[in-house]
């Protein structure tokens, strides 16, 4: 809607991850250093636990892109499967052949034998698990005893846990202590300041081809306090702020604009419209993104 109007060659905010539009901030770095070190070190499990829309997603990608030889990736991104089904997947991305029908003890057996081959030619097999926390009980204590494969020197299987916070809960119980106890580096994933909220926003405005930026100060500081730092929920108020901002023919969305992407978002619109009663006393109208792209015209008035 507003690529040409804002001279871009992309839209800066799409939720999708993708590695040129990333935002290296402190937590995230921080995570990725560290999963690098861990994973040079030879550790079995590690883990990274961010709240939603922190990053997680984007985080594995990255580290999928820079693990190179002699790192062998395997990427469960769904990690709804039963012990058998997980097996079955990460044998298939380690590149056995699963050419017919076979029991899951077979299955297990092929995989534990790529395996020792691949140590056997320096290779080192990872295991992603992107939304860990959603691991079936039976499938968790499952992946733990394919790890129970080692060598003298090295584990067969490295596994990296992505998840939200009830990740860290489930672990906590007695029944995974023993995982729990395997888990040698452990990564949390913070929210953004409000500084580097706005880095962030410019950053991505950049990597889309603004030559100048399109918030005002106000602005941004309006959607740095309504997401919490969150970098999903900033996408989303900042790209309904810029089709505001198109809609009423204006070159930069300003604090007016950041409000209206505030009421129309049904995650954040509660909290901030309570911030701003309490410094106000009162609450604007808020108008949806439905009727914002009814009322776009040629001329982009509303």
């Amino acid at each position: 809607m507003y690529l040409d109007h804002f001279q871009l060659v992309e839209k800066p905010f799409r939720l999708t991850p993708h590695l040129a539009f990333r935002y290296a901030e402190r937590s995230q770095s921080d995570a990725l250093t560290t999963l690098l070190v861990a994973l040079r070190e030879g550790e079995g499990f590690i883990k990274v636990v961010g709240e939603v829309g922190l990053g997680k997603t984007l985080l594995c990608r990255v580290l999928l892109d820079e693990l190179g030889p002699p790192f062998i990736t395997a990427w469960i991104p769904d990690p709804q499967l039963s012990p058998s089904s997980l097996r079955t997947a990460v044998a298939r991305d380690l590149g056995v052949c699963l050419d017919k029908r076979l029991e899951p003890r077979e299955v297990t057996e092929r995989l534990q034998r790529q395996l020792t081959r691949m140590a056997a030619d320096g290779q080192r097999p990872v295991l992603l698990i992107d939304e860990a926390q959603a691991l079936p009980d039976v499938t968790l204590e499952s992946l733990r005893l394919l790890t129970n494969l080692e060598t003298e020197r090295q584990k067969l299987l490295q596994v990296v846990l992505f998840g939200q916070p009830e990740l860290d809960r489930r672990l906590d119980s007695q029944r995974f202590r023993q995982l729990r106890q395997r888990i040698s580096y452990s990564c949390r994933l913070d929210p953004l300041s409000r500084t580097s909220a706005a880095e962030y926003i410019d950053h991505r405005l950049r990597q889309a081809g603004a030559g100048q930026s399109l918030f005002t100060r106000a602005a941004v500081g309006r959607i740095a306090r309504a997401s919490g730092g969150v970098p999903r929920l900033i996408n989303i108020l900042s790209d309904k702020t810029l089709l505001s901002a198109y809609g009423r023919g204006r070159a930069r969305a300003d604090w007016f604009d950041a409000g209206r992407a505030i009421r129309d978002t049904e995650s954040v619109a509660g909290s901030a419209r309570r911030r701003w009663l309490a410094w106000h006393g009162f609450a604007g109208v808020g108008l949806g993104a439905a009727q914002i792209l009814q009322n776009l015209g040629p001329g982009g008035g509303l």
